[in-house]
C-alpha cells in the first residue's frame, strides 16, 4: 500500500464497548479495543489510548526517519507520551493536549546534523500534523438496508 493509497479499517462490534478492529487490505491482525469500566471492560485499549499510541509512535518513526537520512546509525528510540483528559466548555471530555518525549540511545554529539533533525522530523509525522491541524471528519448512519439515516452521500465512506 502507497501513501497515497486510501486508509481503510472496518470495527465490528463485539461485545458491550468492545470492538474488533480489522485493518483491511492488509495482512494485519486484527485489534481489540474496549472502554475501560464502567462502560467497558477494559480488554483493549480505548480510542484515547490509541489516538495517543498513534501520535507517539508516528513521532518517534519521523525521528528515526530523520536520523537515518543523515546517516545516523539505527538508533533504538524510546517514546512516551501522557495526556490529562478534561471536560471542555460544553462538559464533554477531551484531550487539550499532550507531551511526547523521545528519548535517544546515546548522547546529542554523537548524532550528525542532529540541530537540523530536530528542526525538521515534526514535519515528517502524518499522524501528529493531521491531529495538529485539526481532521475534518464527516459522519453517515445507515440502517440494516443501507438507508442513510444520519449524514448524507457527501460523508459516505468510498
Amino acid at each position: 500500500m502507497s501513501i497515497d493509497s486510501p486508509i481503510r479499517i472496518t470495527l465490528e462490534q463485539e461485545s458491550d464497548y468492545a470492538f474488533r478492529i480489522v485493518f483491511d487490505d492488509t495482512a494485519l491482525a486484527p485489534l481489540l479495543a474496549d472502554e475501560p469500566s464502567p462502560l467497558g471492560h477494559d480488554r483493549g485499549p480505548n480510542p484515547s489510548r490509541l489516538l495517543l499510541a498513534a501520535v507517539a509512535n508516528c513521532m518517534a518513526a519521523s525521528l528515526l526517519f530523520s536520523l537515518r537520512k543523515f546517516r545516523n546509525a539505527s538508533a533504538t528510540l524510546k517514546a512516551r507520551i501522557s495526556a490529562t483528559p478534561q471536560r471542555d466548555a460544553n462538559g464533554r471530555w477531551r484531550i487539550p493536549t499532550a507531551h511526547v518525549e523521545l528519548q535517544l540511545s546515546g548522547p546529542a554529539a554523537d548524532y550528525t546534523q542532529l540541530p537540523r533533525i530536530l528542526a525538521q522530523f515534526e514535519d515528517f509525522c502524518v499522524v501528529t500534523q493531521s491531529v495538529r491541524a485539526g481532521i475534518d471528519v464527516r459522519a453517515t448512519v445507515v440502517d440494516a438496508d443501507g438507508v442513510v439515516v444520519h449524514g448524507g452521500p457527501a460523508a459516505a465512506v468510498p
